[in-house]
Parts: structure tokens; sequence; C-alpha cells
């Protein structure tokens, strides 16, 4: 699995995402996320099969929604997914959200299990799942999830969850890795940062992701910011601009508390 790629989240369906897709690809990514949410693996799958990139080059991660987890739904949902997406397989395929007011996020994993038994899919893995999720997941279930993809950025850093996703060797995903809204690529302590490096603000936030041994999925329609975004191999940062950004950590979220959504 790459440790970079290109995240499809409020991306629309037809065209936008086609082209963002086709974008990405072009520039050097190879690890492309969606979602049954999202409403845009048809797009996503027309970039794929458009690109010219090997299908065997390309890592397609997509998800499974939160109406699905009963084992049968499970099942039929991915079996849309795959269609949409006009694959024959999928690289990864996520429980989107734990939903632990329903419960069955054992149940639908054990779908997910059966899909990687037939190899329709390559991994299986879990989002927004916080250690208490984890653990009990574990405690039931034979195949361990390989990824968990979470908020995860500079103000939500989540050592507790990525703690507990070490220990059972659970490889961590960052959603959302620049934050919403744009407020953190005006925090002076990163700005100095980037200025440092002759980089943005941005490339400095995703080059921490990496340095951080975060796989991480930057989005954006824009050719480019996607390109911008990309152009983080040419530097790392030093341990006195890791701990900087450590000290930014305010356990701060943008998105649904896993605990409640």
């Amino acid at each position: 699995m790459p440790q970079f790629g290109f995240g499809t989240w409020r991306v629309a369906d037809g065209e936008e995402a086609k082209n963002s897709v086709q974008s990405a690809l072009s520039t050097g990514y190879r690890l492309i996320d969606t979602a049954a949410l999202y409403g845009n693996e048809v797009g996503v799958g027309q970039a794929l099969l458009s690109s010219g990139v090997p299908r065997n080059e390309v890592f397609v991660t997509t998800k499974l929604w939160n109406d699905s987890h009963q084992y049968d739904k499970a099942l039929q949902a991915f079996d849309d997914s795959l269609e949409r997406l006009g694959l024959d397989y999928i690289d990864l395929y996520l429980i989107h959200w734990p939903v632990p007011s329903q419960d069955l996020y054992i149940e639908a994993w054990r779908a997910l299990e059966r899909l990687y038994e037939e190899k329709r899919v390559r991994a299986i893995g879990i989002s927004n799942f916080q250690p208490t999720h984890v653990e009990k997941l574990l405690a039931s279930v034979n195949t361990p999830p390989a990824v968990n993809q979470i908020e995860l950025h500079p103000r939500l850093q989540q050592l507790e969850t990525r703690r507990t996703c070490q220990q059972h060797d659970i490889h961590i995903e960052s959603w959302s890795p620049l934050m919403r809204g744009g407020e953190l690529l005006n925090e002076p302590s990163l700005v100095a940062i980037a200025q440092k490096y002759n980089k943005t603000v941005a490339q400095v936030v995703l080059r921490w992701h990496i340095d951080s041994g975060l796989i991480v999925i930057p989005k954006s329609v824009h050719v480019d910011r996607i390109r911008e975004n990309y152009d983080i191999w040419d530097f790392s940062l030093d341990q006195d601009d890791m701990e900087r950004i450590a000290q930014l950590d305010s356990d701060r979220r943008t998105g649904p508390d896993p605990t409640s959504m």
C-alpha cells in the first residue's frame, strides 16, 4: 500500500471525480481512496479505466457504509461498490464507521473476512475506530484489520489510538490530514517551518504525516494543488520541527465523534 494517496471525499461524481483522479494519477499518486457514501465510485472507476495506468499499479480503497453492517447487506454493498467502480477486485475494503449504537461492526467484519478469504479484496480494514472498538473487534474475529483510517492532523494527533493500533500491527491512515477550513494553514509555527524549507504549510503538514509513519490521503479538485500536495519528497522535517508540531495537539475534531456517530 502506498504511503501517500488521493482522497475523494466531497468530490462530485462524473467529470469532477474523473478529472481529479486522472490528474492525481498523472502526477504520480498510486493510492486512490473513495467510499460508497461519497457517491463518486462511478467517476473514480472511469478515471482508473481511462488513465492508462495498469490496474496492478493502483491501490484502490472503498468503504462499507453504516446502513449495511448486517452480514448479507455487507456482501451486497461490496458487490455494488465493485460494479460502480468497474473493477474485478478491491485492494482495501474498510468498515467506514463503527456505529457503536448499532453494535453490528463485528457482524460486518465477518462479511469482510469472507471477501478476503475469497480473494475479492486484497486487504480489509476499519475506519474511525477508537481503541475500545479496536480491542472489541480483535477479541472476536480471526483476521485482524490491516488499516485504521482516522481523522488525524496536527490538532488531533490521536496518540492513544495510534499506540493501540501499533500494538496490533494495524497501520494508521490519516483523513482530513490538513484539517478543514484552512485554519491550520495559518498557524504561525507551521508558517515558520514552511519558510525554513521553502515549502508551503500544506506541504510541511503532509511531510509531518509521512515522517510520523502515517499513510496520508489529501484531497483537492484543483490540478495545481494536487501537484503541490505531491511535491514533498525532496525534504524531511528535523527533530525540532517534529517536536514543535507535536505541541499543536489539542484533541480537536472537525469531523464526527466515532463514539456517537
